[in-house]
């Protein structure tokens, strides 16, 4: 579990972030002191918070000239006020912890406080904020993500402060694979998570898991995969040579494993057949592969770029040659939780939304990498992320390629790309019978939703939410889903 510290802004000597390895008085004590269970845990942080003499309640006001190192907010106004402060001063540091601390000491938290509020109507903003969002029913919500780079929105609004901007206290939970995510998010242990695209469509029909109805009103980027194959195999970049080779993909229900099918199946493979395809957690890929276990894997990054950096894989081909904006992960939740909470899910989404748009600026990709390398999000060196997400990096091969759109972020989920989803999960078995290809894409895929929040956030959206796609040269007719899936010679009608 990390802290996520609600400190004032105003005051040099608190940080606003926490990282697993933090050294400040609070994380050392409670990483110290952290019992076995969640549970167990959050009872001893409440303790600690209670007990210790530099975290006692107080009543003042939350005023920004307030000279108390930390307070305890103890109502969910008192949230939205802290929040408000603390996005504001972020915003004018660029969302630099280090230069706000080093800013603040030179002039002091006083006159700072005190010259912002002459030309700022801070008052005004958490008014306008209460107004806009309505009362949030829930402040504190605890959202999974999977270690990879397509989770780049949804992890570095969190140390950026996207969360705070509007009210909420996200407890960020680092998880494993997405057989944990989905089963997290089932239970309820996630409020929401970072999923891959066809996941909220595979929960919500029942296929590889319970039925439970999923929303997925935001995707968070688009390309950023690739094919790696073990140097050993620099020979054999011709796929009618790969008969026989072992491929990793991180669940069945990704675009991963739909990708990889399509791609072999379109050189004449069958991926059933042909070749082995085993599902493996991202951050395992480069171990399997160094092992040998695995010749290649058609992964997520950073993993596909650290084959690279260790030495052990080259990029085959980025999946943008496949399909050219492809959708890859999203951010997802139980509808029953966007129902119970309105204006708290409609405070993520905005969330989400806000740092997607961020993320897609080239000119910030630099600072999130640095934002987002720490162990407790991507444990991965600065420069393999920044690899990814500039789209300049080394191939494996001996050449050093530029790409700015390996990898790209774009909130927006078409109707459309749901529909592709579910012609491959019923061409290679996933699903069987009659399917209301529309119906579930526009039950699961909420792009009114995201339309609406990019529009209030400024941002452009489109109108519509279908269009028609060109993969590997061959044209996908949302209008004709059934005939698109009866179209390939390679397929398979029914999984055992």
């Amino acid at each position: 579990m990390v802290m996520k510290s609600l400190g004032n802004p105003f005051d040099p000597e608190r940080k606003l972030s926490h990282s697993l390895d933090c050294s400040c008085a609070d994380c050392t004590v409670m990483r110290f002191q952290k019992p076995q269970d969640d549970a167990a845990h959050t009872r001893a942080l409440e303790k600690y918070l209670s007990e210790s003499p530099i975290l006692k309640p107080t009543q003042k006001n939350l005023n920004p000239s307030a000279q108390v190192p930390e307070e305890t907010l103890n109502s969910s106004e008192a949230v939205l006020d802290r929040m408000v402060e603390s996005a504001v001063v972020r915003e004018m540091f660029g969302h630099s912890d280090v230069r706000r601390r080093q800013f603040l000491k030179m002039v002091g938290a006083g006159s700072f406080a005190a010259a912002l509020s002459s030309v700022f109507p801070m008052a005004a903003a958490k008014a306008a904020l209460k107004e806009g969002l309505g009362q949030l029913e829930r402040t504190k919500l605890t959202v999974g993500f999977v270690p990879i780079t397509c989770a780049t929105p949804l992890i570095m609004a969190h140390p950026m402060g996207f969360y705070e901007r509007y009210g909420l206290d996200v407890d960020l939970r680092r998880t494993a694979g997405w057989a944990v995510a989905r089963d997290m998010s089932m239970s309820g242990q996630y409020d929401a998570s970072h999923m891959l695209t066809p996941m909220p469509l595979a929960m919500t029909m029942g296929a590889g898991s319970t039925s439970r109805d999923f929303i997925m009103p935001a995707v968070e980027n688009t390309n950023g995969q690739a094919i790696v194959l073990h140097n050993d195999h620099k020979d054999k970049r011709d796929p009618k040579d790969w008969k026989g080779f072992r491929f990793g993909v991180p669940f069945e229900y990704s675009m991963h494993n739909f990708l990889l099918r399509y791609y072999v199946a379109e050189h004449g493979l069958d991926p059933d057949v042909d070749i082995s395809i085993r599902v493996i957690p991202p951050p395992e890929m480069v171990a399997n592969l160094r092992a040998g276990n695995l010749d290649g894997f058609l992964s997520p990054d950073p993993f596909n770029q650290r084959a690279v950096w260790e030495g052990v894989g080259f990029i085959h081909l980025l999946t943008k040659e496949i399909w050219e904006g492809h959708p890859c992960c999203a951010f997802a939740c139980p509808k029953d939780f966007a129902e119970e909470n309105p204006n708290t899910y409609g405070a993520l989404l905005r969330a989400i939304i806000d740092a997607t748009q961020y993320s897609s600026d080239p000119a910030n990709r630099a600072e999130i990498s640095e934002a987002i390398a720490p162990r407790n999000y991507l444990n991965q060196p600065v420069a393999v992320i920044q690899q990814v997400l500039t789209g300049r990096y080394a191939d494996g091969l001996g050449e050093v390629k530029d790409d700015p759109q390996r990898i790209d972020f774009d909130p927006f989920p078409w109707h459309s790309m749901a529909v592709w989803i579910l012609t491959q999960m019923k061409r290679w078995g996933y699903i069987d019978g009659e399917v209301d290809y529309q119906g579930i894409a526009e039950q699961v895929y909420l792009a009114t939703d995201a339309r609406k929040v990019m529009k209030e956030l400024g941002y452009e959206a489109p109108e519509k939410t279908y269009q028609n796609y060109t993969i590997m040269g061959k044209t996908f007719d949302y209008t004709q889903p059934e005939a698109y899936v009866d179209s390939f010679a390679i397929r398979r009608s029914r999984r055992s």
